[in-house]
């Protein structure tokens, strides 16, 4: 007799305790003046591409050959984008690419998000527009997505992974 309201007691007091125990929802791992820092580290990191400054933008990513460099490739065998992977690779790339002719990133800063991924790990975003003669590409402005994994060295923020996407034209209407 008392069977069917004492299930539903202990049921109702399991299902309480467990939404009690439950974590609230997290915090972000990064507080606004960290994150705010990675922004610096960002709009540095575009003006030290855009002077062609090699040697300052190689102490701009992590050292590690872990790091990566996604990119337009001018070898075919490569592929038309590749990924370049460790300081050397990434140096060489880089210097190809700004050797090469004219390079302008313009980002579009208000569309830059950097969110936390933890208390060491950033990503940035961006829509920019790159302008460059490296490997066929005409020299005309074209729009490009750039995603940056930031790692937290020490007490600095180094460039992990920098990855430039083109974006395709839109498709033509149909009609």
């Amino acid at each position: 007799m008392y069977k069917k309201p004492l299930a539903l007691l202990i049921a109702t007091a399991l299902s309480t305790m467990a939404v009690t125990a439950a974590p609230a929802a997290s915090a972000e791992p990064l507080d606004a003046a960290t994150l705010d820092t990675i922004k610096s580290q960002f709009g540095r990191l575009m003006e030290l591409a855009n002077n062609h400054d090699f040697k300052a933008l190689h102490e701009m990513f992590w050292q590690s050959p872990s790091t990566l460099l996604v990119a337009k490739s001018a070898i075919p065998s490569e592929g038309n984008w590749a990924g370049f992977w460790g300081n050397e690779a990434i140096d060489q790339k880089l210097h190809d690419i700004g050797s090469s002719g004219p390079v302008v990133l313009e980002p579009d800063y208000s569309k830059l998000k950097i969110v936390s991924l933890t208390r060491d790990v950033a990503e940035s975003y961006v829509p920019m527009n790159i302008t460059v003669s490296y490997a066929g590409q005409d020299g005309t402005a074209r729009p490009f997505l750039m995603i940056i994994n930031w790692l937290r060295v020490g007490k600095d923020w180094k460039v992990a992974s920098e990855i430039i996407l083109p974006v395709p034209p839109t498709p033509a209407a149909k009609g």
